[in-house]
């Protein structure tokens, strides 16, 4: 199955080293309560619409061949339990306020596509960053049909991952990705199941073996006040890398923001982290120096 591409970031400098180009592959096994990619967590394709900028002009409604899309009270409706996400609705909307999330390419139109931007990542030291969603957990015939082809071309491959895949697959693309950016979350399992949907054994079981199969590790830690802000939180982290010898090349400690949840709505979901926050600056800068101390010295804010 061809994996679903819900956006192709240019220019991007939070995801790895560099100007890099992001693709956020569409299907992911967890489900954390914060994630500002809701429209990457489904493998199929999806309806975003917008209510609120809505004017009411009805072209939607005869565009749809499956009678999905009604107005009322001034305002398009659309029942997603009729709506085949065929796109008709899209291409009639004035207002721009209806989009499909999940297009697919083929691996040589998505190469095409990468590899307009490689002056950037020349000039840069950057390249391309595969993300999700889960990108380990798409087709990885096609995966690693597309690092090869980018190893080939000389362009660095950075692996986005929440490590909650088989291992196969890490192994299956290792001898062709230049770094992995790897989630780890908070220690405690029950907080693990509680806020990101799932235990966290294979991630952790994931990590020590590519660490020890010698893969180049960028630890990344979201950091929500309620989840694990705390330093007993981050003191587990620091704890578990060193008793495993996770071999760690910087680590980023990625402050809370909430910038995706007006995607929910847009999806005709609920966002479930309106109760959570970012630790401030000064703890944020407090927890780099628990990491320092502990002889991580390249950990920084952001990233």
């Amino acid at each position: 199955m061809t994996p679903l591409v819900t956006n192709i970031q240019k220019y991007s400098i939070h995801d790895g080293d560099g100007i890099r180009t992001s693709v956020f592959f569409k299907g992911c096994p967890l489900r954390c309560v914060w994630c500002h990619n809701p429209e990457t967590q489904k493998c199929t394709n999806q309806l975003l619409t917008s209510n609120e900028k809505c004017t009411g002009c009805g072209y939607c409604v005869p565009a749809c061949p499956n009678h999905a899309i009604r107005i009322v009270d001034g305002k398009s409706q659309t029942d997603m339990s009729l709506c085949k996400v065929c796109g008709k609705c899209t291409e009639v909307c004035p207002q721009n306020i209806r989009e499909t999330a999940g297009r697919e390419y083929t691996v040589p139109e998505l190469v095409k596509e990468l590899r307009k931007d490689e002056m950037f990542y020349e000039e840069s030291g950057g390249g391309v960053t595969l993300s999700g969603g889960e990108v380990m957990a798409m087709d990885m015939d096609y995966i690693e049909a597309l690092v090869k082809k980018l190893y080939r071309f000389g362009i660095t491959v950075t692996i986005d991952t929440c490590g909650y895949a088989p291992y196969e697959n890490y192994q299956r693309i290792l001898p062709f990705t230049d770094t992995f950016l790897y989630d780890v979350k908070v220690m405690d399992r029950e907080k693990h199941r509680k806020y990101i949907g799932a235990d966290n054994t294979l991630i952790l079981e994931n990590l020590e073996k590519l660490s020890a199969d010698g893969a180049r590790i960028y630890i990344r830690i979201p950091t929500v006040k309620e989840v694990n802000g705390t330093d007993e939180d981050m003191r587990q982290i620091i704890d578990y890398l060193l008793e495993k010898k996770i071999r760690v090349a910087q680590i980023n400690l990625l402050p809370y923001h909430n910038t995706g949840s007006s995607k929910y709505a847009r999806l005709g979901e609920q966002y479930e982290g309106n109760g959570l926050t970012a630790p401030s600056r000064e703890e944020m800068e407090h927890f780099v120096g628990l990491f320092e101390k502990a002889g991580f010295h390249n950990t920084k804010i952001g990233g």
